[in-house]
């Protein structure tokens, strides 16, 4: 009995002493709380713009107008006046010779990369002219942030604002620098904010909203042109807006790969002599692309307005010689030097004051194309990287694009060199190579020859054209090759490379241009060079297997449903991460009839592109 009562007065003492600790604990805990709740308000919010890859700009710019209004909302501190901090960071992950990809192309060619460096020098400038600056580093951006943050004397709350991607390797980054805000800082945040293309994803009118869009581009067309708005532009923020204290700039990092007035060069980045040399300018190529926001906006009051070749836009788009046969605002689309939504009013705003036609239309069309595969994208995720596509199991015998891969080495390499044997291929490649860029006509010939003519893994061309466009960007490039290879689930259009050279490049100056070796060869063998004789190729020095190569497949008809024309949608533009946009023919009330990129075979092709319409609202 005594041991019992015992027993029992110690479970009370045991009962009543946890009580007792947890009591303390709680106390403490909310102490705690307190004092960290009382020494974050005490610190003052950093609020950073995150330039990215597709924002290099002031104007239309919704995450940097984004980030300026929350500093001016801000209460607890002076933030406003204080200004905000843009900032921009050269990843080693994406730039440099160590940054490769899993099929062995660097992530970002040099050419590529001086067109960002450029990008971002203009970018600078523009900033100081309002009174503000441009953080610019070298390094992962989550290590950048943290350092930075971390060395800081005085601690602030950090507020990051970026513009929204969606694509897997950007995310993860992201996150990276989301883990460490929230390991530095509690109150940290991180903001996205949509701006890349015309048309808001929030609008788009399907069932389940982008989610709901449908896989093929002309149905998506038809609805979003006829139920939804494109966005007025924004304007550009004013000095005051824009200004950055004294105190702020003097917080901020000021070291050798990180500061308000560093900028890396080619070598900086880790790009070797070869590579360097790469990117200097070849005078064959269709002009000199400048990067960044004046020269972009130089180049479409140039093209629009000073040479008035908008109107004409239609009948040209298919040319492959020349800066003007179209609007070559591509490079500076994928980079965000330009907004799509600028591009589409001062379309609209010519057809107002000069003229109304097809032509004016079918930029913003092309333009369209780019928010078609973003918005793809974001619906499928990582699908557009993988060799079935967005058709998975279905490439393997149940769907009609279904086919074996192959992977010959030799042949992959000789379509990279342009040694194919097959002109019109070689040409566009070494143009490639060469520049940087590609007409709309010679990437839909490529993406076929390799993907369907060659039945070569698909994902090496896309690879490859990461490495060396300088308009490359994500969505528009792994989404036009993942469409061209038949792996979206679309039509499979297999180009005859003979006719599509005999249709556009009819005298072959486009193919003697970038394969000298052809100069001498008459234009009826220029583009079907293997028929010549031994003695024709004596004739006229350019002997198969010496001077120029064999073709690595045999020539054959198509076993695939053949496009002799104007390729699906009428061909991809210009514009995306790559590849890009499709274009069309033909121009009403504008078009030129004796243009010479339009004969006859073409008219049928280009009457069936009808022409569409565009809102703002």
């Amino acid at each position: 009995h005594n041991r019992t009562k015992n027993h029992h007065r110690r479970a009370i003492i045991s009962k009543a002493l946890l009580q007792s600790l947890v009591i303390a604990f709680t106390m403490a805990r909310v102490a705690s709380l307190s004092m960290k709740a009382a020494s974050s308000s005490s610190k003052k919010t950093m609020f950073i713009h995150w330039f990215r890859h597709g924002d290099l700009r002031l104007h239309d710019n919704p995450a940097l107008t984004h980030t300026i209004d929350l500093a001016k909302n801000q209460s607890n501190n002076n933030a406003e006046e204080e200004g905000i901090v843009p900032m921009f960071c050269f990843d080693p992950r994406v730039f440099g010779n160590s940054a490769t990809s899993e099929f062995g192309s660097l992530k970002c060619g040099s050419r590529r990369a001086q067109f960002v460096i450029d990008s971002v020098a203009d970018l600078r400038k523009s900033l100081e002219e309002k009174g503000s600056g441009l953080l610019v580093a070298h390094g992962k951006p989550e290590d950048v942030f943290e350092s930075m943050f971390e060395g800081m004397e005085e601690k602030v709350i950090p507020k990051i604002v970026c513009q929204e991607e969606v694509a897997s390797e950007e995310k993860k980054v992201n996150k990276k620098v989301k883990s460490v805000l929230k390991r530095l800082e509690q109150n940290s945040a991180m903001d996205y904010v949509w701006g890349s293309t015309m048309y808001d994803p929030d609008s788009l009118p399907f069932q389940d909203g982008l989610y709901g869009m449908p896989d093929t581009f002309t149905p998506f067309r038809n609805k979003v042109e006829k139920k939804c708005t494109i966005g007025h532009p924004l304007p550009s923020p004013s000095k005051s807006q824009l200004a950055m204290s004294g105190t702020l700039k003097s917080k901020l990092p000021d070291t050798k790969s990180c500061s308000l007035t560093y900028l890396p060069t080619l070598s900086e980045l880790g790009y070797t002599p070869e590579q360097i040399k790469e990117a200097e300018y070849d005078s064959r190529s269709v002009m000199a692309f400048k990067g960044g926001e004046s020269a972009a906006l130089a180049r479409v009051k140039d093209y629009i307005w000073d040479k008035d070749l908008l109107k004409t836009y239609f009948d040209t788009r298919n040319g492959m010689l020349g800066a003007d046969y179209s609007t070559k605002f591509s490079p500076w689309l994928a980079h965000g030097c330009v907004s799509p939504r600028y591009v589409a009013t001062q379309c609209q705003k010519y057809e107002k004051e000069r003229v109304q036609n097809k032509s004016t239309y079918w930029v913003v069309f092309e333009l369209l194309w780019r928010d078609f595969f973003k918005f793809f994208a974001v619906k499928h995720g990582n699908a557009i990287f993988f060799l079935d596509g967005t058709l998975g199991k279905k490439a393997h015998g149940e769907h009609p694009n279904s086919r074996r891969w192959s992977l010959d080495k030799r042949h992959l390499q000789a379509w990279k060199e342009g040694k194919t044997g097959y002109p019109l291929v070689d040409a566009n490649m070494r143009e490639l190579a060469a520049s940087g860029f590609m007409s709309n006509r010679g990437r839909q010939n490529v993406c076929s020859f390799l993907s369907i003519d060659m039945k070569t893994d698909w994902r090496y061309g896309a690879d490859h054209f990461e490495q060396e466009l300088l308009d490359y960007d994500i969505y528009s490039n792994w989404g036009n090759w993942c469409a061209g290879a038949g792996m979206t689930g679309g039509r499979l259009n297999r180009f005859n490379i003979v006719k599509q050279s005999k249709d556009y490049d009819q005298n072959g100056d486009y193919v003697k241009c970038w394969c000298p070796e052809l100069k001498d060869v008459p234009i009826e063998f220029v583009h079907e060079p293997w028929k010549m004789s031994k003695e024709q190729q004596i004739e006229y020095e350019c002997v198969l297997g010496v001077d120029y190569p064999n073709p690595v497949v045999p020539p054959s008809k198509p076993t695939y449903r053949s496009n002799d024309g104007g390729g699906r949608g009428g061909g991809k533009g210009k514009g995306g991460r790559g590849q890009n946009k499709r274009g069309g023919g033909g121009g009403r009330g504008g078009g030129n009839k004796d243009n010479k990129n339009r004969i006859k075979s073409q008219r049928k092709d280009m009457k069936s592109l009808k022409e569409g319409t565009y809102r703002f609202g």
